[in-house]
């Protein structure tokens, strides 16, 4: 039986605050296989980006166990866990997160320099041509668009060879036609990676393009349905 890229077991993730402790993620168990594409929903504060950031490693869980491509991350420093995410993950945010003093090429070979890839700038160069920005090598953030800009992120997340894709929201910052646009190219370049999203969205006609939907309501998941 092959090993799933992404499972959690029981996993609970609690935080304090001044009102006491606040439970995020309650229980969750759940296994993505490699290449798949999930969509996960739910309202607001449900916990749909905790649930992202648990599995990149970026927010400790209180309890359970996760595993990404075989690798276990409770038992991983902060050090080992960077790592691994530059190594292994590409996650994509609603608001972008490029350096704004970056061109769209330092934005994307920036990881891979830190990783010590030796052709760091072919690389990234290649990446934006991909997502059809090899005219826009050396603008800055603040001169494209915000599809644009985007789509520097998704060359970004994609160039150093990530096979664990979070997406969360990435259409949530841009109109309707830029969105579309932006989807039709992620599942592209997911689909020719072989690699395998975790999309959170709000709009569930985006969800249905994913082979599964999850849906997160009070910290907990449950199948979602396509209907």
């Amino acid at each position: 039986m092959n090993q799933p890229a992404i499972s959690l077991e029981d996993v609970h993730l609690t935080l304090g605050s001044r009102a006491g402790d606040v439970h995020i993620l309650r229980g969750v168990s759940l296994a993505a296989k490699a290449g798949e594409a999930i969509g996960i929903v739910g309202p607001s504060g449900s916990g749909k980006t905790s649930l992202l950031m648990v599995i990149a490693g970026l927010e400790p869980v209180s309890s359970g166990q996760i595993t990404v491509r075989g690798t276990a991350l409770h038992d991983k420093s902060e050090e080992a866990l960077a790592r691994f995410r530059r190594d292994t993950i590409g996650i994509i945010f609603q608001s972008f997160h490029l350096i704004p003093t970056l061109t769209a090429l330092e934005n994307v070979a920036i990881p891979m320099e830190f990783k010590g890839v030796a052709d760091a700038i072919d690389r990234a160069r290649t990446g934006l041509e991909r997502v059809g920005l090899g005219h826009r090598l050396t603008h800055y953030p603040g001169q494209l668009s915000g599809g644009e800009q985007q789509r520097v992120a998704i060359a970004r997340a994609l160039a150093s060879g990530a096979k664990i894709l979070l997406a969360d929201e990435p259409t949530g910052n841009l109109d309707q036609d830029t969105g579309q646009s932006i989807i039709d190219l992620l599942f592209d370049l997911k689909d020719r990676e072989g690699a395998t999203l975790l999309l959170v969205t709000h709009d569930r006609a985006l969800a249905k393009r994913c082979g599964r939907i999850i849906e997160v309501r009070d910290g907990k998941v449950s199948e979602g349905r396509h209907g």
